[in-house]
């Protein structure tokens, strides 16, 4: 099973090597893992994808809340966030394929950010299944590289994981 961490620390140089130093010496493997200030620039929310059953999570809770500078760890459920990821693909295209990989971009809501004579670079953002769909139909015309960001989420309405 799948969690989603939301993990508020404070924003210093080394947390983020604690947390992953903490997760490595536990044996548990970091499926996704995004990092980024908060709208308060003393604090980073780190968001962090796990799997185990609960009582993996409940031991890398634990383990997280002992770290120094960890300020709150909240399990997110996806019935009550807000998940996205983005991707950048560079495709080979030329001007046979390039009408047929903008067709694709357009359903995708996704966007064209770069073209040169040989490739075209696409941003997408989205859940994980639309990032994967997406790629599984940029394929067969060659993704020469491809990078994805981690999750990033937010809980829904008015509760926030600081509150």
């Amino acid at each position: 099973m799948r969690h989603t961490l939301s993990v508020l620390v404070e924003n210093r140089h080394g947390v983020l090597a604690r947390v992953a130093g903490m997760f490595a010496r536990r044996g548990y493997n970091i499926d996704s893992l995004t990092v980024g200030v908060t709208e308060d620039p003393t604090i980073s929310r780190m968001t962090i994808v796990v799997r185990g059953d609960d009582e993996v999570l409940e031991q890398v809770t634990k383990q997280l809340n002992k770290l120094i500078d960890v300020i709150r760890v909240s399990d997110l459920k996806a019935e009550d966030t807000v998940e996205r990821e983005m991707a950048l693909f560079k495709v080979s295209s030329d001007v046979n394929n390039r009408s047929e990989i903008m067709q694709i971009v357009d359903i995708f809501r996704a966007r064209i950010i770069d073209v040169a004579p040989r490739s075209m670079i696409v941003e997408v953002t989205g859940d994980e299944t639309k990032i994967e769909a997406i790629e599984q139909l940029l394929r067969p015309f060659g993704i020469k590289e491809m990078v994805r960001t981690g999750k990033v989420a937010l809980r829904r309405g008015a509760k926030g994981v600081s509150s």
